[in-house]
Protein backbone atom coordinates (compact mmCIF):
# COMPACT_ATOMS: atom_id res chain seq x y z
CA UNK A 1 0.00 0.00 0.00
CA UNK A 2 1.18 3.73 -0.55
CA UNK A 3 2.24 5.53 2.12
CA UNK A 4 1.71 9.61 2.70
CA UNK A 5 5.47 9.75 1.70
CA UNK A 6 4.61 8.84 -1.63
CA UNK A 7 2.24 12.51 -2.37
CA UNK A 8 5.27 14.90 -1.85
CA UNK A 9 7.63 12.53 -4.30
CA UNK A 10 4.82 12.40 -6.95
CA UNK A 11 4.15 16.49 -6.75
CA UNK A 12 7.70 16.94 -7.24
CA UNK A 13 7.56 14.34 -10.10
CA UNK A 14 5.08 16.92 -11.93
CA UNK A 15 7.03 19.65 -11.23
CA UNK A 16 9.95 18.45 -12.63
CA UNK A 17 7.96 17.19 -15.62
CA UNK A 18 6.26 20.64 -15.51
CA UNK A 19 10.19 22.85 -15.75
CA UNK A 20 11.22 20.64 -18.27
CA UNK A 21 8.69 21.84 -20.92
CA UNK A 22 9.85 24.83 -23.03
CA UNK A 23 9.13 28.17 -21.76
CA UNK A 24 7.15 29.11 -24.43
CA UNK A 25 5.03 26.37 -23.33
CA UNK A 26 4.71 26.60 -19.76
CA UNK A 27 4.09 30.66 -19.82
CA UNK A 28 3.16 31.07 -23.36
CA UNK A 29 -0.44 32.76 -24.22
CA UNK A 30 -2.82 29.86 -25.01
CA UNK A 31 -1.02 27.79 -21.85
CA UNK A 32 -2.76 30.64 -19.92
CA UNK A 33 -5.84 31.32 -21.69
CA UNK A 34 -7.19 27.85 -22.52
CA UNK A 35 -7.84 26.94 -18.82
CA UNK A 36 -9.57 29.59 -18.12
CA UNK A 37 -11.63 28.93 -21.47
CA UNK A 38 -12.42 25.79 -20.53
CA UNK A 39 -13.22 26.31 -17.41
CA UNK A 40 -15.66 28.61 -18.09
CA UNK A 41 -17.05 26.09 -21.11
CA UNK A 42 -17.83 23.84 -18.15
CA UNK A 43 -19.64 26.33 -15.69
CA UNK A 44 -22.22 27.85 -18.58
CA UNK A 45 -23.24 24.63 -19.63
CA UNK A 46 -23.17 22.41 -16.52
CA UNK A 47 -26.98 22.81 -16.66
CA UNK A 48 -27.07 20.44 -19.98
CA UNK A 49 -26.80 17.52 -17.63
CA UNK A 50 -30.01 18.15 -15.31
CA UNK A 51 -32.30 17.17 -17.97
CA UNK A 52 -32.35 13.67 -20.12
CA UNK A 53 -33.54 15.58 -23.25
CA UNK A 54 -33.99 19.10 -23.54
CA UNK A 55 -35.68 19.00 -27.27
CA UNK A 56 -37.29 16.93 -29.65
CA UNK A 57 -34.36 17.56 -31.87
CA UNK A 58 -32.31 15.21 -29.28
CA UNK A 59 -34.51 13.27 -28.58
CA UNK A 60 -34.65 13.01 -32.55
CA UNK A 61 -31.24 12.22 -33.02
CA UNK A 62 -31.37 9.84 -30.04
CA UNK A 63 -34.12 7.48 -31.43
CA UNK A 64 -32.07 7.58 -35.00
CA UNK A 65 -28.92 6.62 -33.62
CA UNK A 66 -31.02 3.36 -32.14
CA UNK A 67 -32.25 2.47 -35.36
CA UNK A 68 -29.01 2.78 -36.93
CA UNK A 69 -27.01 0.55 -34.44
CA UNK A 70 -30.01 -1.95 -34.65
CA UNK A 71 -29.20 -2.18 -38.53
CA UNK A 72 -30.86 0.96 -40.33
CA UNK A 73 -29.94 2.35 -43.47
CA UNK A 74 -29.47 6.12 -42.86
CA UNK A 75 -31.56 7.96 -46.16
CA UNK A 76 -33.35 4.70 -46.26
CA UNK A 77 -35.24 3.26 -43.79
CA UNK A 78 -33.60 5.74 -40.91
CA UNK A 79 -34.57 10.01 -42.64
CA UNK A 80 -34.13 13.05 -41.73
CA UNK A 81 -34.07 16.30 -43.60
CA UNK A 82 -30.89 16.74 -41.98
CA UNK A 83 -27.02 16.10 -43.26
CA UNK A 84 -25.47 12.75 -41.57
CA UNK A 85 -22.72 13.49 -39.16
CA UNK A 86 -24.42 14.08 -36.06
CA UNK A 87 -26.18 11.00 -36.24
CA UNK A 88 -23.51 9.00 -36.75
CA UNK A 89 -21.62 11.06 -34.19
CA UNK A 90 -24.94 9.92 -31.56
CA UNK A 91 -24.28 6.27 -32.72
CA UNK A 92 -20.83 6.52 -32.38
CA UNK A 93 -21.24 7.66 -28.46
CA UNK A 94 -23.78 5.20 -27.82
CA UNK A 95 -21.90 2.25 -29.36
CA UNK A 96 -19.50 3.18 -26.54
CA UNK A 97 -21.43 4.61 -23.96
CA UNK A 98 -24.42 3.14 -24.25
CA UNK A 99 -28.18 4.70 -25.58
CA UNK A 100 -29.87 5.35 -22.02
CA UNK A 101 -28.25 8.80 -21.21
CA UNK A 102 -27.00 11.79 -23.52
CA UNK A 103 -24.11 13.21 -20.86
CA UNK A 104 -21.56 11.99 -23.58
CA UNK A 105 -22.95 14.44 -26.34
CA UNK A 106 -23.16 16.89 -23.78
CA UNK A 107 -19.73 17.01 -22.80
CA UNK A 108 -18.97 16.67 -26.74
CA UNK A 109 -20.67 19.73 -26.71
CA UNK A 110 -19.03 21.97 -24.48
CA UNK A 111 -15.74 20.59 -26.42
CA UNK A 112 -17.44 22.06 -29.25
CA UNK A 113 -18.25 24.88 -27.51
CA UNK A 114 -14.48 25.32 -26.35
CA UNK A 115 -12.94 24.69 -29.88
CA UNK A 116 -15.18 27.72 -31.42
CA UNK A 117 -13.72 29.85 -28.26
CA UNK A 118 -10.50 29.46 -29.26
CA UNK A 119 -10.68 29.49 -33.13
CA UNK A 120 -12.67 32.78 -32.43
CA UNK A 121 -9.94 33.64 -30.21
CA UNK A 122 -7.10 33.17 -32.54
CA UNK A 123 -9.18 35.16 -35.16
CA UNK A 124 -9.53 38.38 -32.77
CA UNK A 125 -5.55 37.84 -31.48
CA UNK A 126 -4.19 38.14 -34.89
CA UNK A 127 -6.48 41.02 -35.91
CA UNK A 128 -6.57 43.58 -32.59
CA UNK A 129 -3.89 41.58 -30.09
CA UNK A 130 -3.65 39.26 -27.05
CA UNK A 131 -6.57 40.98 -24.80
CA UNK A 132 -8.92 41.13 -27.39
CA UNK A 133 -8.21 37.66 -28.14
CA UNK A 134 -8.89 36.37 -25.07
CA UNK A 135 -11.73 38.39 -24.52
CA UNK A 136 -13.24 36.92 -27.86
CA UNK A 137 -13.20 33.75 -26.30
CA UNK A 138 -14.32 34.47 -22.95
CA UNK A 139 -17.41 36.60 -24.89
CA UNK A 140 -18.85 33.76 -26.79
CA UNK A 141 -18.66 31.63 -24.61
CA UNK A 142 -20.95 33.76 -21.94
CA UNK A 143 -23.02 34.55 -24.86
CA UNK A 144 -23.64 31.00 -26.00
CA UNK A 145 -26.11 30.33 -23.27
CA UNK A 146 -27.66 33.58 -24.01
CA UNK A 147 -31.13 32.16 -25.64
CA UNK A 148 -34.05 29.67 -24.81
CA UNK A 149 -31.94 26.88 -22.52
CA UNK A 150 -33.99 24.34 -24.81
CA UNK A 151 -32.09 26.27 -27.88
CA UNK A 152 -28.12 26.41 -26.18
CA UNK A 153 -27.68 23.52 -23.74
CA UNK A 154 -29.32 21.27 -25.98
CA UNK A 155 -26.60 18.91 -27.95
CA UNK A 156 -27.95 19.71 -31.30
CA UNK A 157 -26.87 20.81 -34.85
CA UNK A 158 -25.69 24.13 -34.71
CA UNK A 159 -23.23 23.54 -31.37
CA UNK A 160 -21.23 20.90 -33.87
CA UNK A 161 -21.36 23.15 -36.74
CA UNK A 162 -19.79 26.02 -35.01
CA UNK A 163 -15.99 24.90 -34.89
CA UNK A 164 -15.78 23.59 -38.33
CA UNK A 165 -17.49 27.02 -39.52
CA UNK A 166 -14.93 29.12 -37.72
CA UNK A 167 -12.19 27.04 -38.65
CA UNK A 168 -13.09 27.34 -42.12
CA UNK A 169 -13.01 31.52 -42.22
CA UNK A 170 -9.63 31.48 -39.88
CA UNK A 171 -8.55 28.93 -43.01
CA UNK A 172 -9.23 31.66 -44.96
CA UNK A 173 -7.77 34.33 -43.42
CA UNK A 174 -4.79 32.48 -43.39
CA UNK A 175 -4.97 31.59 -47.41
CA UNK A 176 -4.88 27.67 -46.88
CA UNK A 177 -7.83 27.36 -49.40
CA UNK A 178 -8.02 23.78 -49.43
CA UNK A 179 -8.34 23.76 -45.15
CA UNK A 180 -11.09 26.00 -45.59
CA UNK A 181 -13.27 24.45 -48.41
CA UNK A 182 -12.63 20.73 -46.24
CA UNK A 183 -14.03 23.16 -43.08
CA UNK A 184 -16.68 24.50 -45.29
CA UNK A 185 -17.92 20.61 -46.26
CA UNK A 186 -17.64 19.55 -42.66
CA UNK A 187 -19.77 22.44 -41.58
CA UNK A 188 -22.79 21.36 -44.23
CA UNK A 189 -22.57 18.00 -43.62
CA UNK A 190 -23.18 18.69 -39.70
CA UNK A 191 -26.18 21.11 -40.99
CA UNK A 192 -26.93 22.18 -44.65
CA UNK A 193 -27.03 26.41 -43.58
CA UNK A 194 -23.59 25.92 -42.42
CA UNK A 195 -22.53 25.86 -46.15
CA UNK A 196 -23.01 29.76 -45.74
CA UNK A 197 -19.84 30.26 -44.29
CA UNK A 198 -18.36 29.79 -48.01
CA UNK A 199 -19.72 33.10 -49.32
CA UNK A 200 -17.17 34.72 -46.60
CA UNK A 201 -14.12 32.71 -47.70
CA UNK A 202 -15.07 32.98 -51.40
CA UNK A 203 -15.01 36.84 -50.51
CA UNK A 204 -11.55 37.08 -48.87
CA UNK A 205 -10.46 34.56 -51.38
CA UNK A 206 -11.06 37.70 -54.34
CA UNK A 207 -10.30 40.54 -51.94
CA UNK A 208 -7.08 38.88 -51.07
CA UNK A 209 -6.24 38.66 -54.77
CA UNK A 210 -7.19 41.92 -55.92
CA UNK A 211 -5.00 43.14 -53.07
CA UNK A 212 -1.87 41.16 -53.86
CA UNK A 213 -2.10 40.84 -57.61
CA UNK A 214 -2.59 37.22 -58.06
CA UNK A 215 -4.85 34.60 -59.48
CA UNK A 216 -7.95 33.39 -58.01
CA UNK A 217 -8.54 30.59 -60.05
CA UNK A 218 -5.91 28.09 -58.86
CA UNK A 219 -7.27 28.85 -54.88
CA UNK A 220 -10.95 28.44 -56.14
CA UNK A 221 -10.16 25.44 -57.65
CA UNK A 222 -8.69 24.51 -54.01
CA UNK A 223 -11.99 25.54 -52.32
CA UNK A 224 -14.00 23.55 -54.52
CA UNK A 225 -11.99 20.57 -54.56
CA UNK A 226 -11.68 20.64 -50.92
CA UNK A 227 -15.59 21.53 -50.23
CA UNK A 228 -16.63 18.97 -52.68
CA UNK A 229 -14.45 15.82 -52.32
CA UNK A 230 -16.10 15.17 -48.55
CA UNK A 231 -19.72 15.60 -49.59
CA UNK A 232 -18.82 13.30 -52.92
CA UNK A 233 -17.38 10.72 -50.63
CA UNK A 234 -20.34 11.14 -48.27
CA UNK A 235 -22.86 11.28 -50.85
CA UNK A 236 -21.90 8.29 -53.07
CA UNK A 237 -19.73 6.05 -50.58
CA UNK A 238 -21.00 6.32 -46.81
CA UNK A 239 -24.66 6.82 -47.65
CA UNK A 240 -27.25 6.01 -50.58
CA UNK A 241 -26.74 8.89 -53.30
CA UNK A 242 -30.23 9.27 -53.91
CA UNK A 243 -31.59 9.16 -51.07
CA UNK A 244 -28.94 11.83 -49.29
CA UNK A 245 -29.57 14.24 -52.57
CA UNK A 246 -33.50 13.97 -51.75
CA UNK A 247 -33.59 14.35 -48.02
CA UNK A 248 -30.75 16.48 -47.90
CA UNK A 249 -30.91 18.83 -50.94
CA UNK A 250 -34.20 18.49 -53.12
CA UNK A 251 -36.69 17.10 -50.08
CA UNK A 252 -37.18 19.98 -47.97
CA UNK A 253 -39.31 22.20 -50.68
CA UNK A 254 -42.41 22.36 -48.91
CA UNK A 255 -40.45 22.50 -45.54
CA UNK A 256 -38.65 25.42 -46.08
CA UNK A 257 -41.13 27.23 -47.99
CA UNK A 258 -43.26 30.48 -47.13
CA UNK A 259 -46.41 28.77 -46.85
CA UNK A 260 -48.21 27.46 -43.79
CA UNK A 261 -49.63 31.08 -43.34
CA UNK A 262 -48.95 32.46 -39.51
CA UNK A 263 -46.95 35.36 -40.25
CA UNK A 264 -47.17 36.90 -37.45
CA UNK A 265 -46.29 34.13 -35.21
CA UNK A 266 -43.29 34.18 -37.58
CA UNK A 267 -42.81 37.55 -37.65
CA UNK A 268 -42.89 37.58 -33.35
CA UNK A 269 -40.44 34.65 -33.30
CA UNK A 270 -37.88 36.34 -35.22
CA UNK A 271 -38.16 39.66 -33.60
CA UNK A 272 -38.52 38.01 -30.36
CA UNK A 273 -35.33 35.39 -30.46
CA UNK A 274 -33.17 38.54 -32.08
CA UNK A 275 -34.25 40.58 -29.12
CA UNK A 276 -33.50 38.19 -26.57
CA UNK A 277 -29.83 37.85 -28.09
CA UNK A 278 -29.12 41.46 -28.29
CA UNK A 279 -30.21 41.62 -24.57
CA UNK A 280 -27.69 38.87 -23.93
CA UNK A 281 -24.52 40.47 -25.96
CA UNK A 282 -25.37 44.23 -25.20
CA UNK A 283 -22.43 44.27 -23.69
CA UNK A 284 -20.18 44.57 -26.74
CA UNK A 285 -23.14 45.44 -28.93
CA UNK A 286 -23.37 48.84 -27.94
CA UNK A 287 -19.88 49.41 -28.17
CA UNK A 288 -20.59 48.14 -32.17
CA UNK A 289 -23.61 50.24 -32.54
CA UNK A 290 -21.69 53.55 -31.28
CA UNK A 291 -19.01 52.86 -33.44
CA UNK A 292 -21.43 52.20 -36.71
CA UNK A 293 -23.21 55.65 -35.74
CA UNK A 294 -19.75 57.59 -35.21
CA UNK A 295 -18.85 56.03 -38.93
CA UNK A 296 -22.17 57.14 -40.17
CA UNK A 297 -21.45 60.61 -38.82
CA UNK A 298 -17.72 60.76 -40.15
CA UNK A 299 -19.20 59.72 -43.45
CA UNK A 300 -15.92 57.58 -44.20
CA UNK A 301 -14.26 53.89 -42.46
CA UNK A 302 -12.87 54.63 -39.07
CA UNK A 303 -9.16 54.27 -39.02
CA UNK A 304 -8.33 50.52 -37.31
CA UNK A 305 -6.27 49.66 -34.52
CA UNK A 306 -4.18 46.60 -33.99
CA UNK A 307 -5.26 44.93 -37.64
CA UNK A 308 -3.58 44.26 -40.79
CA UNK A 309 -6.86 44.46 -42.56
CA UNK A 310 -7.72 47.98 -42.20
CA UNK A 311 -11.29 46.76 -42.23
CA UNK A 312 -13.93 44.27 -40.92
CA UNK A 313 -15.52 43.86 -43.87
CA UNK A 314 -14.85 39.93 -44.55
CA UNK A 315 -17.06 39.63 -40.92
CA UNK A 316 -19.98 41.76 -42.09
CA UNK A 317 -20.06 39.49 -45.29
CA UNK A 318 -20.37 36.39 -42.76
CA UNK A 319 -22.71 38.32 -40.40
CA UNK A 320 -24.76 38.95 -43.40
CA UNK A 321 -24.50 35.27 -44.33
CA UNK A 322 -25.34 34.22 -41.24
CA UNK A 323 -28.40 36.08 -40.92
CA UNK A 324 -29.59 34.57 -44.83
CA UNK A 325 -28.54 31.01 -43.35
CA UNK A 326 -30.78 31.86 -39.85
CA UNK A 327 -34.01 33.30 -42.46
CA UNK A 328 -33.81 30.52 -44.37
CA UNK A 329 -37.24 28.08 -44.27
CA UNK A 330 -38.75 31.16 -42.12
CA UNK A 331 -38.95 29.25 -38.89
CA UNK A 332 -36.47 31.42 -36.79
CA UNK A 333 -36.16 28.89 -33.80
CA UNK A 334 -33.75 30.08 -31.40
CA UNK A 335 -31.08 27.37 -32.23
CA UNK A 336 -30.55 28.79 -35.07
CA UNK A 337 -29.84 32.11 -33.74
CA UNK A 338 -26.26 29.97 -32.87
CA UNK A 339 -24.91 30.56 -36.02
CA UNK A 340 -24.93 34.59 -35.59
CA UNK A 341 -22.76 34.92 -32.84
CA UNK A 342 -19.18 34.14 -33.77
CA UNK A 343 -19.42 36.90 -36.01
CA UNK A 344 -21.50 38.92 -33.40
CA UNK A 345 -18.60 38.70 -31.18
CA UNK A 346 -15.80 39.16 -33.67
CA UNK A 347 -16.98 42.62 -34.51
CA UNK A 348 -18.28 43.49 -30.99
CA UNK A 349 -14.58 42.68 -29.91
CA UNK A 350 -13.25 44.96 -32.67
CA UNK A 351 -15.19 47.73 -31.80
CA UNK A 352 -14.00 48.03 -28.31
CA UNK A 353 -10.80 47.46 -29.26
CA UNK A 354 -9.88 50.28 -31.48
CA UNK A 355 -12.46 52.40 -29.05
CA UNK A 356 -11.65 54.03 -26.16
CA UNK A 357 -13.71 51.81 -24.05
CA UNK A 358 -12.70 50.23 -21.24
CA UNK A 359 -13.12 46.41 -21.10
CA UNK A 360 -14.30 46.02 -17.74
CA UNK A 361 -17.69 47.36 -18.01
CA UNK A 362 -18.47 44.97 -21.17
CA UNK A 363 -16.88 42.20 -19.23
CA UNK A 364 -19.33 42.81 -15.97
CA UNK A 365 -22.46 43.04 -18.39
CA UNK A 366 -21.77 39.73 -20.32
CA UNK A 367 -20.77 38.16 -17.25
CA UNK A 368 -24.00 39.15 -15.31
CA UNK A 369 -26.28 38.20 -18.88
CA UNK A 370 -25.13 35.47 -18.84
CA UNK A 371 -25.49 34.33 -14.76
CA UNK A 372 -29.01 35.12 -15.05
CA UNK A 373 -29.40 33.16 -18.43
CA UNK A 374 -27.38 30.23 -16.53
CA UNK A 375 -29.86 30.38 -13.82
CA UNK A 376 -32.93 30.55 -16.24
CA UNK A 377 -31.30 26.90 -17.44
CA UNK A 378 -31.59 25.48 -13.63
CA UNK A 379 -34.74 26.81 -13.10
CA UNK A 380 -36.55 26.13 -17.12
CA UNK A 381 -39.87 24.99 -16.35
CA UNK A 382 -40.43 21.28 -16.58
CA UNK A 383 -44.43 20.57 -17.01
CA UNK A 384 -43.91 19.75 -20.27
CA UNK A 385 -40.79 17.09 -19.47
CA UNK A 386 -42.66 15.50 -16.57
CA UNK A 387 -45.84 14.86 -18.97
CA UNK A 388 -43.54 13.47 -21.29
CA UNK A 389 -41.57 11.68 -18.95
CA UNK A 390 -45.14 10.17 -17.38
CA UNK A 391 -46.03 9.30 -21.35
CA UNK A 392 -43.12 7.36 -21.67
CA UNK A 393 -43.30 5.50 -18.83
CA UNK A 394 -47.00 4.36 -19.69
CA UNK A 395 -45.73 3.52 -23.12
CA UNK A 396 -42.85 1.01 -21.66
CA UNK A 397 -45.38 -0.66 -18.83
CA UNK A 398 -48.09 -1.44 -21.64
CA UNK A 399 -45.49 -3.53 -24.28
CA UNK A 400 -43.19 -5.37 -24.13
CA UNK A 401 -39.27 -4.53 -25.94
CA UNK A 402 -40.01 -6.46 -28.97
CA UNK A 403 -43.39 -4.11 -29.90
CA UNK A 404 -43.54 -1.26 -31.58
CA UNK A 405 -44.74 2.34 -31.12
CA UNK A 406 -46.15 4.99 -33.24
CA UNK A 407 -46.00 8.39 -31.77
CA UNK A 408 -48.69 10.84 -33.56
CA UNK A 409 -46.94 14.13 -33.02
CA UNK A 410 -43.98 16.28 -33.03
CA UNK A 411 -42.20 14.68 -29.64
CA UNK A 412 -39.52 11.78 -30.94
CA UNK A 413 -37.75 11.69 -27.55
CA UNK A 414 -41.15 9.55 -26.79
CA UNK A 415 -39.03 6.40 -28.44
CA UNK A 416 -36.12 6.94 -26.48
CA UNK A 417 -36.92 7.40 -23.09
CA UNK A 418 -39.49 4.81 -23.71
CA UNK A 419 -36.58 2.56 -25.05
CA UNK A 420 -39.26 1.13 -27.69
CA UNK A 421 -38.81 1.04 -31.44
CA UNK A 422 -40.61 3.23 -34.08
CA UNK A 423 -43.03 1.27 -36.08
CA UNK A 424 -41.93 3.67 -38.93
CA UNK A 425 -39.17 5.77 -40.08
CA UNK A 426 -41.06 8.76 -39.96
CA UNK A 427 -40.62 9.47 -36.56
CA UNK A 428 -42.43 12.83 -36.64
CA UNK A 429 -45.64 13.16 -38.20
CA UNK A 430 -44.53 16.37 -40.09
CA UNK A 431 -43.18 14.04 -42.48
CA UNK A 432 -46.72 12.99 -43.01
CA UNK A 433 -48.47 16.05 -43.02
CA UNK A 434 -46.15 18.28 -43.82
CA UNK A 435 -46.60 20.41 -40.50
CA UNK A 436 -43.94 21.93 -38.84
CA UNK A 437 -43.19 23.71 -35.44
CA UNK A 438 -43.94 27.65 -35.78
CA UNK A 439 -45.99 27.50 -39.23
CA UNK A 440 -49.96 27.79 -39.43
CA UNK A 441 -52.69 25.07 -40.38
CA UNK A 442 -52.42 25.64 -44.45
CA UNK A 443 -50.82 23.38 -46.87
CA UNK A 444 -50.98 20.52 -44.21
CA UNK A 445 -52.61 17.23 -44.59
CA UNK A 446 -52.33 14.05 -46.11
CA UNK A 447 -52.11 15.32 -49.59
CA UNK A 448 -48.76 17.57 -48.29
CA UNK A 449 -46.74 14.61 -46.96
CA UNK A 450 -43.39 13.83 -48.57
CA UNK A 451 -43.46 11.97 -51.60
CA UNK A 452 -44.95 8.53 -51.43
CA UNK A 453 -44.76 8.64 -47.67
CA UNK A 454 -48.44 6.94 -46.91
CA UNK A 455 -47.42 3.98 -49.19
CA UNK A 456 -44.17 3.25 -47.47
CA UNK A 457 -46.01 4.16 -44.26
CA UNK A 458 -48.32 1.68 -45.36
CA UNK A 459 -45.88 -1.06 -46.27
CA UNK A 460 -44.09 -1.13 -42.91
CA UNK A 461 -47.18 -1.23 -41.39
CA UNK A 462 -48.01 -4.56 -43.21
CA UNK A 463 -44.39 -5.92 -42.88
CA UNK A 464 -43.78 -5.26 -38.90
CA UNK A 465 -47.75 -5.42 -38.22
CA UNK A 466 -49.95 -2.88 -36.56
CA UNK A 467 -47.87 -1.04 -33.54
CA UNK A 468 -48.61 -2.21 -29.75
CA UNK A 469 -49.00 1.65 -29.01
CA UNK A 470 -50.05 4.49 -30.57
CA UNK A 471 -49.61 7.88 -28.78
CA UNK A 472 -51.59 10.96 -30.24
CA UNK A 473 -49.07 13.56 -29.00
CA UNK A 474 -50.82 16.15 -31.60
CA UNK A 475 -53.48 18.36 -29.10
CA UNK A 476 -55.10 20.66 -31.23
CA UNK A 477 -52.65 20.93 -34.16
CA UNK A 478 -54.05 21.34 -37.44
CA UNK A 479 -53.17 17.42 -37.75
CA UNK A 480 -54.91 15.78 -35.30
CA UNK A 481 -56.62 12.52 -36.29
CA UNK A 482 -59.81 14.11 -36.61
CA UNK A 483 -58.48 15.84 -40.10
CA UNK A 484 -56.13 13.02 -41.01
CA UNK A 485 -58.83 9.90 -42.10
CA UNK A 486 -55.86 7.16 -42.03
CA UNK A 487 -54.80 8.21 -38.90
CA UNK A 488 -58.42 8.17 -37.43
CA UNK A 489 -59.64 5.10 -39.53
CA UNK A 490 -56.42 3.45 -37.91
CA UNK A 491 -57.50 4.46 -34.55
CA UNK A 492 -61.15 3.81 -34.58
CA UNK A 493 -60.29 0.45 -35.97
CA UNK A 494 -57.77 -1.71 -34.31
CA UNK A 495 -57.34 0.65 -31.18
CA UNK A 496 -58.45 1.37 -27.25
CA UNK A 497 -57.51 4.45 -25.09
CA UNK A 498 -55.85 3.20 -21.82
CA UNK A 499 -53.99 6.43 -20.46
CA UNK A 500 -54.48 10.16 -20.87
CA UNK A 501 -52.30 12.95 -19.85
CA UNK A 502 -53.12 16.36 -20.67
CA UNK A 503 -53.51 16.23 -24.33
CA UNK A 504 -51.77 13.41 -25.03
CA UNK A 505 -53.29 10.27 -26.02
CA UNK A 506 -52.08 6.62 -25.34
CA UNK A 507 -53.87 3.92 -27.04
CA UNK A 508 -53.68 -0.25 -27.09
CA UNK A 509 -53.97 -2.56 -29.90
CA UNK A 510 -57.79 -4.24 -29.68
CA UNK A 511 -57.07 -8.05 -28.95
Amino acid sequence: MPTDSTTPTRLAALYALYARLPERVRTGYWTRVVPVLTVLAVATHIPSFLRPVWSPDEGYLATQARMLADGGVLYDTVVDRKPPLLPWLYEACFSVFGSLSLWPLRTLAIVAHLATAVLLASIARGRWGNRAGAAAGGLYLLLSIGLSPEDTQAATFEVFMLPAMVAAFRYAERRRWLAAGIAVALCSLTKQTGGAVLLPVLWMLFQDARRRGVRWRPALLKIGFGFAVPIALVAAILTKPKGFLFWVVTGSGDYASLGGGAWWQMLGRALGNSAILAAAGLGFLLPLGRRLWLRYRAGRDLPSIGTSRGSTGDLWIWLVSSVVAVATGFHFFGHYYLQLMPPLVLLGVGAVSVSAISWRPVMAYSLVASFAFWVLAVAWPGEQLNQTTAVATAVAARSTPKDTVLVWGMHPELYWLSDRKPVTRYLTAGFLTNFSGGKGSADVGEQYSVADAWQTFDQEINAKGLPEIVVDDSGNAPYQPTLVPTIENLLDSHYDVVGAFGDTMVYRLRK
